[in-house]
């Protein structure tokens, strides 16, 4: 037995000195193992190769067997680590990631549905957040987290102390900013790696095409129903998806409008805007502080899961959940024929 194993580290060793490839040496340690199984095959007992090989035909079938799983286990790591995708390493500014950035996402790179590739395509991601309020001060912040790599917010509002019982992006000190600039200074402070577009105005007709043309996703938490209705009417028209969030005192809603991918607009939903009094707004009805981090949070979530691609987003389903009684529903949605902005 000792000479094949000397046979078998001649290949191995003085292989690896002459140059020989791997492959190759396999190949002459399966030849190896065949001369040496069908000499026990072949040759009748007590020939002088059986005895100087020794063992039996059983006994080197187990060791070759064994070395075969050995060689197959490494060829089958080698081809999963050239299948799995690679997350890019290098400077920031070639839009890659540093290891600092590698570091920061590592939570996200080992979940399975957004790994390195997922985390690639946050970077990548342009998303516009409309309202820096209640439901724009979470999403900011979380998406500004996720490392999305470049993130635009407007508004025209400065902060005020009565948005500090729920609007977490601003603090005391920014009490007279505007909101726009509250939130850029945080996002920045939160995560330095990522681009923040403030535009302190108000979104209007005349610059609302121009403006979401340059994004990939939009995120609309206003409480206002003319700014709404323009977001989900200019995204549709863009065919860009638009996640759109509500609340009122205890109850919210969240809902990812994408009509360019067969699912309703926000218009098919809600085909006008409420008369005047029957949606009050939040300084006429009240709300409870931490439901536009709920809701906002939800938002950022649906916003990650459509970068990345990961699970079922809200597209053709609402989410409504309500605070008070601790209680979380999903209704179906339909396009509506005839519909004024999509149909």
């Amino acid at each position: 037995m000792i000479w094949v194993l000397i046979w078998m580290a001649v290949i191995w060793v003085g292989g690896s000195y002459g140059g020989l490839s791997s492959a190759r040496r396999w190949q002459l340690t399966a030849l190896l193992g065949a001369v040496v199984l069908l000499s026990h095959l072949v040759l009748p007992e007590g020939a002088g190769i059986r005895r100087a090989l020794g063992g039996n035909f059983t006994s080197w079938a187990v060791l070759f067997a064994v070395i075969s799983l050995g060689a197959l286990y490494g060829r089958g790591l080698s081809w999963l680590k050239a299948r799995a995708p690679k997350v890019p390493v290098a400077n920031s500014d070639e839009g890659l990631f540093s290891e600092a950035e590698l570091n920061r996402y590592a939570r996200h790179v080992v979940l399975r549905e957004i790994g390195g590739p997922g985390q690639v395509a946050l970077k990548n991601a342009r998303v516009l957040v409309v309202g820096a309020g209640g439901l724009g001060s979470p999403a900011l912040m979380y998406l500004a987290a996720a490392g999305v790599g470049t993130i635009g917010v407007i508004d025209d509002d400065v902060v005020d102390s009565s948005n500090l019982q729920r609007q977490v992006i601003h603090r005391d000190a920014d009490i007279g900013m505007p909101k726009v600039f509250s939130a850029e200074a945080a996002m920045r402070a939160q995560n330095p790696a990522i681009v923040v577009r403030p535009y302190r105005r108000r979104l209007t007709n005349d610059i609302a095409e121009d403006l979401m043309h340059d994004y990939d996703l939009v995120l609309e938490g206003t409480d206002n129903s003319e700014t709404r209705y323009l977001v989900n009417r200019v995204a549709a028209k863009l065919g860009k998806p638009m996640i759109g969030g509500a609340l009122s005192q205890w109850e919210g809603q969240v809902s990812t409008f994408d009509p360019a991918n067969g699912v309703p607009c926000y218009q098919c939903i809600f085909p006008e805007a409420p008369a005047p009094g029957l949606a009050p707004s939040c300084s006429e009805a009240g709300v409870v502080g931490p439901l536009p981090g709920i809701i906002g949070s939800i938002m950022a979530t649906e916003a990650i899961k459509e970068i990345t691609g990961a699970g079922e987003g809200l597209r053709g389903r609402m989410l409504i959940y309500d605070a008070l009684y601790a209680d979380t529903r999903i209704i179906r949605t339909a396009r509506r024929e005839g519909c004024p902005c999509c149909g």
